[in-house]
């Protein structure tokens, strides 16, 4: 998988984010892991509850990305012993149940976000930066949550994207595919790469479904001032400003 420059977020000192990540399925661990490094964090993982404690005690992380569902000492009964010691760290919880009470359950009990599985790594990044920008303790590299490509206009913090003077509604994953292009203008993005980015991470589904979402996302954009995305045979993908 190859990864592109993101947008990064800091301590108002200048020193990395800290996140700790705590599943005990190894390998989605270790995708996240990787995938918050890349923004530049420092992050730790722990496999189980008990294992996050310690590992929250010596490294004092700004986040934790917490699973609910895990032997022994689950996600509740660890955040629940988090707030027992005064930790107030910001937690999404990440779990595979999506009925109501699960998630009701999982923000009552402290949490501050909740992302089912399975997810989109744009959608858990985009979370957490929004936890950690509700902190006095970040700083981002430019001011404004919009990104900006010609006259399209993307806000990260409001889901609102623009034309010119025209409101566009985007569905949630037209929006993380758009928004994942917008991030890398003028780059050419890779079917493989989008998959990667913008559908859950272990996704099984044919390639194609990329090119179905390109096509909505083109019948939104055309119409109000031309092409925007543009195929490279053979490669992938790229928007710039249109012509």
């Amino acid at each position: 998988m190859t990864l592109l420059q993101p947008t990064r977020i800091t301590h108002v000192d200048g020193s990395p984010i800290r996140a700790l990540v705590v599943d005990d399925e190894a390998s989605l661990s270790d995708l996240l892991q990787m995938t918050l490094r890349y923004e530049g964090w420092d992050v730790k993982t722990a496999a189980d509850g008990q294992q996050a404690l310690k590992v929250a005690r010596e490294f004092r992380p700004d986040v934790v990305v917490l699973d609910i569902m895990m032997p022994n000492v689950d996600g509740m009964e660890t955040l629940r012993r988090l707030r027992a010691n005064g930790d107030d760290v910001a937690v999404l919880f990440l779990t595979a149940k999506d009925s109501v009470d699960d998630r009701v359950a999982g923000l009552t009990s402290g949490g501050d976000d909740y992302v089912t599985k399975p997810f989109s790594l744009e959608e858990v990044v985009a979370r957490l930066r929004g936890l950690i920008r509700r902190t006095s303790l970040v700083l981002g590299d430019a001011d404004s949550p919009e990104l900006v490509v010609g006259d399209l206009v993307l806000n990260e913090e409001t889901y609102e994207v623009r034309r010119g003077n025209t409101d566009i509604s985007l569905t949630a994953t037209e929006f993380e595919l758009l928004r994942f292009l917008m991030r890398n203008p003028r780059r050419v993005l890779s079917k493989e790469q989008i998959l990667d980015r913008v559908w859950s991470y272990d996704f099984g589904g044919r390639s194609s479904i990329v090119e179905i979402y390109i096509s909505y996302l083109r019948k939104k954009l055309d119409p109000l001032g031309g092409p925007m995305i543009h195929t490279v045979r053979g490669v992938g993908y790229s928007i710039k400003p249109a012509r």
